[in-house]
């Protein structure tokens, strides 16, 4: 089932319902990709009708953003919950090390993937860290190449939005790999570079306000919580009017 959002069709799912879903396609034949949008990916998607019709053209599409939730309980047609990428990541990681499988990290700041791979091998040693590459490039037709050789099963693409899901929607299926999935910031928490909220801020919903306590510098970033909330309750009013 799917949950529009000011434009965004979000997936009706539960953590555990998504990484369900992501271990069937990760299974499947063919390439699919997820996103994991917040507020600002579907206020930018206002504006970006092709990065739009990306969101809406992966297979799966979870709301990494309470702000998501909440626009989404404003406009009538509640989401079950937030599904931090973060935490799906984990999940799909955890499937893929019962699979043994092979992973491509791409994206962040030159050693940052590669630390990142250091990490997950130690805690996954099932999974084949098959291959890294920063997120400073401008030809893609290289990178490409190189994570083809690879041979993945999964690629994690951390190069920020709308740069990610692009990348994933029109490069994925060259790649070889099975699943792709974009991330942003997620290479500096596996490398141990960014910390996470502590869990009881995480599940009040205030992940983003820690954050900010963290990093005074996102506070532009964040405004978009109120503004994606003053939307969604605009569009409701107009729609009791009409």
């Amino acid at each position: 089932m799917k949950i529009n959002v000011l434009g965004v069709d979000f997936d009706q799912v539960t953590l555990p319902q998504a990484v369900e879903v992501g271990s069937v396609l990760l299974r499947s034949a063919g390439f699919s990709y997820v996103v994991t949008p917040n507020p600002e990916f579907v206020l930018m998607a206002e504006q970006d009708e092709a990065f739009r019709t990306v969101l809406n053209g992966a297979r799966l599409t979870i709301p990494d953003g309470i702000g998501v939730v909440y626009a989404s309980r404003i406009l009538g047609t509640p989401l079950v919950s937030r599904v931090p990428g973060i935490d799906f990541a984990s999940g799909m990681l955890a499937v893929l090390n019962e699979m043994g499988g092979r992973l491509f990290l791409l994206g962040a700041k030159p050693t940052v993937a590669e630390t990142a791979g250091n990490k997950l091998s130690e805690q996954y040693s099932n999974i084949v860290i098959c291959g890294t590459h920063d997120g400073y490039f401008k030809d893609d037709a290289p990178v490409v190449a190189e994570i083809a050789k690879t041979c993945p099963d999964m690629i994690f693409v951390c190069l920020g939005a709308p740069r990610q899901e692009k990348w994933l929607a029109e490069f994925g299926p060259q790649t070889g790999a099975k699943l792709g999935i974009g991330l942003g910031g997620a290479l500096d928490v596996f490398a141990g570079n960014v910390e996470r909220a502590p869990e009881v801020w995480q599940k009040m919903g205030l992940e983003w306000a820690y954050r900010l306590t963290k990093e005074p510098s996102r506070i532009g970033r964040m405004a978009r919580l109120p503004l994606i909330l003053t939307k969604a309750t605009g569009v409701r009013m107009r729609g009791k009017k009409a």
